[in-house]
């Protein structure tokens, strides 16, 4: 049948279950957005920036509802939305990206936009498509859209030239796309994976993203081997945080009390979807055993940073079943050692926030009075948001995050602006759920207009400014080496102004007296469907134990003359004042 190529857009999205599209309309697309406005299933959502467009993508996939697809201008829309497209790639989160192209049934040259869409976005993108005829529209986005979902996920891009929006041609026929098949762990594997893990006299577990859709069966394999279970930052919500054998985020020195104890001995490491990349380990700080049983879907990851005894490519749920299957029932001594190990975890814990409540705010607000209210205040489902500063580890540390796909920040490519528009992503996606958000004053300053859209979709989701007026990870990563702040402090902000410019709702909370009161009043506000932004004056002189740990193994790799040069710079400017 004859269609437009806008036309065949539409139906594709349509038939993969797409619910919302995010970007801007240009010349290169308004025939695809005016088809988008067509549809009954599909709604396309105007950004303030493709950059908060991308992060909103991103966020639809991390609740997993559907697959978040940008439908954005060439060139310039790409590359504003390539820091979002760039995080989804490295975090390997599924994102279909559409842009229009420039006009090829001409010979004209030097058009508006007319540059390599796929050598810009083939490093950050599992596949892209440049599509030549009506008939290759449809088979082209479900082919990206297979390739985006299947072994590990990631974005893909689709550009669709403008005269085959304009025109109709003959849309030829639409096959469903293949989809590669996932691989499964041998037999053989899981046995020797589980005599390794039974026979430990101390094992451990350490999981990441590629964990999160297999939280009960993660539970019940922890449960089986009485193993302590820690956590990347991205795989924060893969574990809950109340379950007694729940130890910590991050592997090593870099991990707060109750994880370096809980994993101190540990003689048998069963990783489940993670990579073992820089911040989940404290900058490679973490002693990883000899006897590591790694299980990824990507083949890849095994063995990059530390060698395993035993690979296990596959899904993670579908291979824990089979290890449990192969681990068989639990005896004594696994239940006797989850009892010891339960015990430890928790007299750690409970040290480690005593010594953030015994800790002088000097009049500002402590981290840890603030999670805790905000934990106590938050149902198990609400969806936390946290962007890329010192407020991400503070949240790892101290926030329990307690049911899968929770949890939501941007790790390796490590975008500062997340938060405001993944919020937002969010809560279109759960649009039942409570969506909080966790950003720093440096990062509202980037995406922070991206507020706009939320005012105007009423989207009722609770933003806690965390405002201590410096770039406060890097200011902190200064000050311990140089004793100076270089560019990372900031100028003030009204907060308060940039809500009422916005038309959003605006809370204070200037100490800890405040703190229970004022997430009381935002969360009401938000019920309203309204939009909040609550100015923390939140206190920063405390360091997470993610920065000293960090810190400190960096330092350790240094050679002896240059240890000792930094160490003696610190001293020299210390004295000098």
């Amino acid at each position: 049948m004859n269609r437009t190529g806008a036309e065949l857009v539409r139906e594709a999205l349509e038939s993969l279950g797409v619910r919302y599209t995010f970007g801007i309309p240009g010349v290169h697309n308004t025939e695809i957005y005016d088809q988008l406005a067509m549809s009954t299933s599909v709604t396309p959502v105007l950004v303030a920036h493709e950059g908060g467009a991308a992060f909103m993508a991103d966020a639809v996939s991390r609740l997993g509802e559907s697959v978040g697809t940008l439908v954005v201008v060439p060139a310039a829309g790409l590359t504003h939305a390539a820091s979002g497209i760039g995080e989804a790639f490295l975090d390997g989160i599924p994102m279909l990206v559409i842009s229009g192209g420039v006009r090829r049934d001409t010979d004209r040259r030097y058009q508006l936009h007319d540059i390599d869409q796929h050598a810009l976005l083939r490093p950050i993108t599992k596949g892209t498509w440049l599509v030549r005829s009506h008939a290759e529209i449809v088979p082209a986005i479900l082919a990206a859209h297979a390739l985006a979902t299947s072994g590990e996920p990631g974005p893909v891009y689709v550009e669709i030239p403008v005269d085959l929006q304009l025109f109709r041609g003959e849309s030829g026929s639409a096959a469903p796309a293949a989809v590669p098949q996932t691989p499964q762990a041998c037999a053989a594997d899981l046995q020797h994976a589980a005599k390794l893990l039974a026979g430990a006299r101390a094992p451990g577990i350490f999981c990441g993203w590629g964990a999160v859709g297999a939280s009960a069966e993660l539970r019940a394999v922890a449960e089986r081997l009485g193993a302590p279970v820690a956590t990347t930052l991205q795989g924060l919500s893969s574990f809950p945080a109340d379950h007694p054998l729940h130890a910590a985020f991050a592997l090593g020195p870099s991990a707060t009390p109750a994880g370096v104890n809980a994993f101190a001995d540990c003689d048998c490491l069963l990783a489940i979807g993670t990579r073992f990349a820089e911040i989940a380990t404290g900058s490679y700080g973490a002693q990883v055993p000899a006897n590591l049983v790694h299980i990824d879907i990507n083949p890849e990851v095994i063995g990059a940073n530390y060698p395993a005894a035993v690979a296990l490519v596959g899904d993670a749920r579908l291979t824990l079943v089979g290890l449990l299957d192969a681990l068989g029932p639990t005896p004594d001594s696994a239940r006797a050692r989850a009892r010891l190990v339960a015990a430890a975890i928790a007299r750690d814990k409970a040290a480690y926030l005593d010594e953030w409540r015994r800790h002088d705010p000097a009049g500002r607000v402590n981290p840890e009075t603030f999670f805790t209210a905000l934990r106590a205040a938050l149902p198990r489902s609400a969806v936390v948001v946290a962007d890329d500063g010192n407020h991400t580890f503070l949240t790892a540390e101290l926030m329990p995050i307690l049911e899968p796909r929770t949890f939501l920040s941007p790790t390796d490519f490590n975008c500062m602006g997340y938060c405001i528009p993944a919020t937002i992503g969010a809560k279109l996606a759960a649009p039942a759920r409570t969506v909080v958000g966790i950003v720093g004053d440096g990062a509202l300053r980037m995406t922070g207009l991206e507020s706009v859209t939320a005012v105007g979709r009423r989207l009722g989701i609770v933003w806690f400014v965390f405002n201590d007026g410096e770039l406060a990870q890097i200011a902190q990563a200064q000050q311990i080496p140089l004793n100076r702040k270089i560019c990372s402090v900031l100028a003030p902000l009204n907060v308060a102004a940039l809500a009422a410019a916005v038309g959003a709702e605006h809370v204070a909370i200037a100490n800890d007296a405040g703190v229970v009161a004022g997430i009381a009043a935002a969360l009401a506000a938000a019920s309203n469907d309204r939009p909040v932004f609550v100015d923390v004056r939140i206190d920063y002189t405390k360091r997470t134990r993610f920065t000293e740990g960090t810190v400190r193994t960096t330092l350790a790799t240094f050679d002896l003359a240059t240890k000792a040069r930094f160490l003696g710079r610190a001293l020299w400017r210390r004295l000098r004042g």
